[in-house]
């Protein structure tokens, strides 16, 4: 088994699953950024039922109580149209993946790993940011 990270930027999706996922495969110290915070919030707004609306809200609050989130800062912004170029690249449309390309330029800009249940979504990004699929 390889060895864990120290620390590790998780997508949105590896959040929303956290209870579903064994602890050993994810980074020591787990990071959320303001994205996937904005995310969440954005998943509460349009929640369909009072049950979904909940679950949503229990999770929303866990993120704001756990995690100090990582910003979009002007390193994020510069490395983001580094991925952009990148995606273009590889002959994808980035348009679809604005916000998953932000939090990688997060994780990029600091130097660290983007934990992922779609690493597909990252297709490209290799030489700048380590996915690790989940």
């Amino acid at each position: 088994m390889a060895e864990r990270h120290a620390s590790g930027v998780l997508d949105t999706c590896v959040y929303i699953d956290l209870d579903l996922l064994d602890p050993t495969v994810l980074p020591e110290i787990p990071e959320l950024t303001a994205v996937t915070l904005a995310e969440l919030h954005h998943g509460l707004a349009r929640a369909k039922d009072p049950a979904s609306r909940a679950a949503r809200t229990e999770k929303l609050g866990s993120a704001i109580l756990s995690f100090d989130p990582l910003p979009f800062d002007s390193h994020a912004a510069t490395r983001y149209g580094t991925l952009v170029t990148l995606t273009l690249a590889a002959n994808r449309d980035p348009r679809p993946r604005r916000l998953d390309l932000m939090i990688a330029a997060i994780a990029s800009s600091l130097s660290t790993p983007l934990y992922t249940r779609n690493p597909k979504d990252f297709i490209g990004l290799e030489s700048m940011v380590e996915i690790v699929a989940v």
